[in-house]
């Protein structure tokens, strides 16, 4: 990891550099990651119930094979409501840090960018900037969220695990070690996660576009009420391709931390193994409709809660503008 921590060394000192910046200064950053870490703490956290169906589809498809509705019929009959906010703790702890260096990173390198390239340029090139911010700051966001994520996964497949994060995480680094414990997943949890982000930020922000335009809506201008329309409307349509981009990988992060799966040997040969053995079809089906359902509400009600928070701190968060139209 020695490359990640001198991502996370730079991506400070540049943080702290910003100071200098007339507009977007370190103020504005420290702002954004937590509305970052709030939005996705909170979304996260609702969606504990969905999460827990679907991961149990993922991980059991032969025992949960009759739809989402009929998942939550099951996990209840069989372990009472309470089973639905397995793994609570890890998923709004795992995803405050996550969104904190997600949202917050995502403006720091967009917003950098934007100003190295001049405006001209950095219109002309929004959506590549877009899509390396989301990767950058993702990468670095991830390896704060995988041992969280494991956590959460381990306690969904046993709940008789641990009672929550701090009673289970010891349990799972002295059984298993601390790599193999919690970053056997590291590969998996990239993959899905640095193309969902991708997708999430660069999608919302043309459908922002798209929707505000044919909406005659300008987001400099346009009240807190149509400003929300349009980043909850943008948002279930990001998320829902997010979904679709990085499901196969989501199918993957969930199998290989079940014991047994994929045999023995490296965390590679374990994950050509599941996806050798379950095939590209339930690769990337199995589970994907509760995900899309999740995903989109979840996506909606970050960007939603991120521009609240944001107008809250009264913080006048970044859009990039086209030279050609009058300011």
């Amino acid at each position: 990891f020695g490359s990640s921590l001198t991502c996370i060394f730079f991506f400070g000192r540049f943080l702290c550099a910003a100071c200098t910046m007339p507009e977007y200064g370190a103020s504005y950053y420290v702002k954004s990651a937590v509305a970052g870490g709030i939005c996705c703490s909170v979304t996260h956290g609702g969606m504990c119930p969905v999460d827990v169906v679907k991961t149990r589809i993922q991980l059991e498809p032969e025992k949960y094979n009759r739809g989402m509705i009929a998942g939550f019929r099951q996990v209840i009959a069989a372990e009472g409501a309470g089973a639905l906010a397995t793994g609570l703790g890890p998923t709004a702890a795992g995803y405050f840090v996550q969104g904190w260096f997600k949202f917050g990173g995502v403006e720091f390198f967009k917003i950098n960018m934007a100003q190295s390239m001049g405006e001209e340029q950095a219109w002309k090139y929004r959506f590549p900037i877009y899509l390396g911010a989301a990767a950058g700051a993702e990468f670095i966001a991830d390896i704060f969220l995988c041992p969280l994520e494991a956590t959460r996964i381990r306690l969904v497949q046993n709940p008789n695990l641990g009672s929550g994060l701090f009673d289970t995480f010891p349990k799972i680094w002295k059984q298993d070690g601390f790599v193999r414990g919690f970053y056997s997943g590291f590969g998996p949890i990239l993959f899905k996660q640095i193309p969902y982000t991708m997708a999430k930020f660069a999608v919302q922000g043309w459908a922002q576009e798209v929707i505000a335009s044919g909406a005659g809506v300008d987001l400099k201008t346009a009240g807190e009420g149509s400003k929300m329309a349009v980043a909850l409307s943008s948002g279930v349509v990001a998320g829902v391709a997010a979904a679709i981009i990085s499901h196969p990988a989501d199918t993957l992060l969930s199998l290989v931390n079940k014991p047994g799966m994929g045999g023995e040997g490296s965390i590679m040969s374990r994950l050509v193994n599941i996806a050798v053995e379950m095939g590209p079809a339930k690769l990337c089906l199995t589970g994907l409709g509760p995900r899309c359902v999740m995903i989109g509400g979840l996506t909606a009600g970050q960007f939603g809660i991120f521009d609240k928070v944001m107008a809250a701190t009264g913080a006048q968060k970044f859009h990039f503008h086209d030279p050609s139209e009058k300011h």
